[in-house]
């Protein structure tokens, strides 16, 4: 089955009633988890972000504190599944900020992990990417939030060790 465009489906739905829409997005809710949560975030959480972005830190926390630090292998593991998630909840705001603020959260609790991530190749590369995606789209904000953005970077610490 081939799948229709973005513009042939936004034509169809025009032609659809109310009711048709609201069976349609209750449908697509029930397939998929991931459709279940933008619809929630778009219904509940996009009028307040600051709760949204504390939601999401809270979530961060409960999963970096389950990190198993018996060895690198399941920090790493563990760590791609915490940046896979919150790449997920950044993807449903489609806010710059967001993301900014977000992965400052993330590489500063990663930073704390014991031990080290900057003793193994693989997760400082992970970090560095995350810092670099960071400092991009810093120059994508307006200027105020720039330069916001950029203190906190330096009161964290999050550099390219």
């Amino acid at each position: 089955m081939k799948a229709a465009t973005i513009s042939e489906i936004k034509r169809e739905l025009k032609e659809k009633s109310s009711e048709e829409l609201t069976q349609l997005c209750l449908r697509l809710a029930k397939f998929k988890k991931e459709n279940k949560e933008l619809l929630t975030y778009l219904l509940y959480e996009s009028e307040d972000d600051t709760a949204y972005i504390n939601s999401v830190k809270a979530e961060l926390d409960i999963q970096f504190a389950e990190i198993n630090t018996t060895n690198y292998y399941w920090i790493k593991k563990t760590l791609r599944k915490i940046l896979r998630n919150t790449k997920k909840y950044i993807r449903y705001t489609q806010s710059k900020a967001i993301e900014v603020e977000l992965l400052i959260y993330f590489c500063s609790k990663m930073n704390l992990i014991q031990p080290s991530i900057h003793k193994n190749g693989t997760l400082k590369n992970l970090y560095l990417r995350q810092v670099q995606l960071i400092k991009k789209n810093i120059l994508l904000l307006p200027e105020d939030l720039q330069y916001d953005y950029t203190t906190i970077l330096k009161n964290e610490k999050l550099s390219e060790h």
